[in-house]
């Protein structure tokens, strides 16, 4: 016993401090993950507006030839 407190609280108290510090390290992990996924779906939309735009102006001057 350390200062009237058994050993086994003292590694409670830490057993729940690591587990806050590993759910607060996945979430940050998550979110990153998220954030890729994201910006690599964003990049997909955007070229493919891109893509259609360059179509458009194609056969505008289709058209007019």
């Amino acid at each position: 016993m350390i200062l009237g407190v058994p050993w086994w609280v003292f590694m409670m108290v830490l057993f729940i401090f690591l587990s806050g510090y590993m759910a607060f390290r996945a979430m940050r992990a998550e979110k990153e993950l998220e954030h890729k996924f994201i910006e690599q779906e964003g990049n997909i939309y955007m070229e493919r507006l891109e893509k259609e735009r360059l179509e458009k102006r194609q056969q505008k001057q289709h058209a007019s030839d």
